[in-house]
């Protein structure tokens, strides 16, 4: 399967975004807590914006709004690191996204452990 240069250019964004946050802007913004994931990059294909989905694993709501958005805000020093470490002509503008995913694996995690002790029952 041959993979077009959009699709080399996200998994390679979304490496390098993952580097940066848990790397420069953790150092720069002491209110990052628990685990940020990038989960996905999605490069468009004129390359002049990118969306960013992101997942935090934080104690508390709160905790993991905050951490959002801290991330959210700092879209442009990130950019700012991104085009040091990519060789390419442009940055794209980064548009990040909450992602879901991992909070609906664990709750159909817990779902599934408690079929399984009521059958046991």
């Amino acid at each position: 399967m041959k993979h077009s240069r959009t699709d080399r250019l996200d998994s390679e964004y979304q490496k390098e975004i993952s580097k940066i946050i848990s790397g420069a802007l953790k150092d720069r913004e002491p209110e990052i807590k628990g685990i940020v994931s990038v989960t996905e990059a999605h490069v468009a294909p004129d390359l002049k914006t990118a969306k960013i989905f992101i997942s935090v694993f934080a104690a508390d709501s709160e905790q993991k709004n905050k951490t959002f958005s801290v991330i959210r805000d700092n879209a442009g020093f990130i950019r700012r690191e991104l085009a040091r470490v990519m060789n390419t002509r442009t940055v794209p503008a980064l548009t990040f996204l909450p992602d879901g995913s991992m909070e609906y694996g664990s709750k159909m995690d817990e779902l599934f452990t408690k079929l399984h002790k009521d059958e046991d029952r």
